[in-house]
C-alpha cells in the first residue's frame, strides 16, 4: 500500500484499476506503472475532494457514464512529437507515395490511418510530408486520426502547439503549413492542412465503424501497452483493413509476432501486407 502519499492506495485498489483498464481497452498496467497510476488518478480524487482511492473507485463504478472516460484519459500515456522516427516519414514519401499513385491512378482515392494519434503531431506530420502529392480536385485524400483519449483529440483538432516543440530541421516545412505567433510562442495549423485530417475517438478493441480500406496505417507506440494475444488480434484486424500491398508502421520498440502471416517485415518496424492469391 502507498500509505505515505496524499491519498492511500491499497493493493486491491491498484488491482481494480489495472483490471478495469485492461477490460476496457486492453492496456496492460504492470507493477512498474503503479506510481504513474497514483499520480494520474490523484488529480481525479482531488477534483472530487475524496480522501482515498477506495472512495474514488466506488464512485467510478457507480457513475461510469459521468467519470469513466476521464478515468481512461487519465491513465493512458500520450507522448509524441512532430516527425518522430523520421525514417518512417522518409519511407512514406520516397517509397509508399509512388506506389499509392500507381494503385489509385484511376479512382484517385487515398486513405491513411493514424491509429493512436495522441495530440496530433503524427497525422499533421503525415499531411505535411505527402498532402502536396495528392493536391488538386482529382485526388480524394484523407487522413483518419483516432485515439482513445478525448482530451488529446481536442488538442489535436485545435492544432495549436508550442514553437519549442519543433526541431530546428523541421521549422522550414512547418512554416509552410502552420501560422507562427512569436508573441505567444505558438503555432497554429493552417486550414488547408487541417482539412484533410479527420479526428475521431476510437477504442481499438471495440468494433471499428470504418468500412473502407487504407493504403497505410500508422500505429506507433500503441501496442507496447497490450499483451501478446491482444497484439496478435489487432495485427490481424489491421491486415483486414489494409489494401493488398498496403503498409503497417509500428513504433521503434515494437515487434510483430512471427505467427502473423499477413505481413512481411521490411525493417525499421515497417510491414507490408502480403498480397492475397
Amino acid at each position: 500500500m502507498l500509505s505515505n502519499k496524499e491519498f492511500p492506495m491499497r493493493e486491491q485498489d491498484f488491482v481494480k484499476v489495472r483490471d478495469m483498464v485492461y477490460d476496457a481497452c486492453g492496456i496492460v498496467l504492470g507493477e512498474h506503472k503503479r506510481e504513474m497510476v497514483y499520480s494520474r488518478l490523484a488529480r481525479r480524487i482531488r477534483h472530487y475532494q475524496f480522501t482515498d482511492f477506495a472512495t474514488y473507485l466506488s464512485f467510478l463504478e457507480n457513475n461510469k457514464e459521468q467519470e469513466f472516460e476521464e478515468f481512461l484519459n487519465s491513465v493512458t500515456t500520450n507522448l509524441t512529437s512532430f516527425f518522430r522516427e523520421r525514417h518512417h516519414f522518409e519511407f512514406l514519401k520516397k517509397t509508399i507515395v509512388p506506389e499509392i499513385k500507381k494503385r489509385h491512378r484511376i479512382d484517385h482515392r487515398v486513405r491513411i490511418w493514424s491509429a493512436g494519434c495522441s495530440t496530433g503531431e503524427e497525422p499533421y506530420s503525415i499531411a505535411m510530408q505527402v498532402a502536396s502529392e495528392f493536391s488538386g480536385a482529382q485526388w480524394d485524400f484523407k487522413i483518419l486520426a483516432t485515439d482513445l483519449d478525448t482530451n488529446v483529440l481536442a488538442k489535436a483538432s485545435n492544432g495549436v502547439y508550442d514553437i519549442d516543440g519543433i526541431k530546428e530541421e523541421d521549422k522550414a516545412l512547418c512554416r509552410k503549413h502552420f501560422l507562427f505567433d512569436k508573441s505567444s510562442q505558438q503555432i497554429k495549423a493552417k486550414a488547408e492542412l487541417k482539412e484533410c485530417i479527420f479526428f475521431k475517438q476510437l477504442n481499438l478493441l471495440t468494433p471499428w465503424p470504418m468500412s473502407q480500406k487504407f493504403d497505410v496505417i500508422f500505429c506507433r507506440n500503441v501496442v507496447i501497452y497490450f499483451d501478446q494475444p491482444t497484439k496478435d488480434k489487432l495485427m490481424k484486424r489491421y491486415a483486414e483493413r489494409l489494401v493488398d500491398g498496403g503498409y503497417l508502421i509500428l513504433g521503434h520498440s515494437e515487434t510483430m509476432s512471427k505467427s502473423i502471416s499477413e505481413f512481411e517485415p521490411l525493417g525499421k518496424t515497417i510491414y507490408r501486407k502480403v498480397c492475397q492469391a
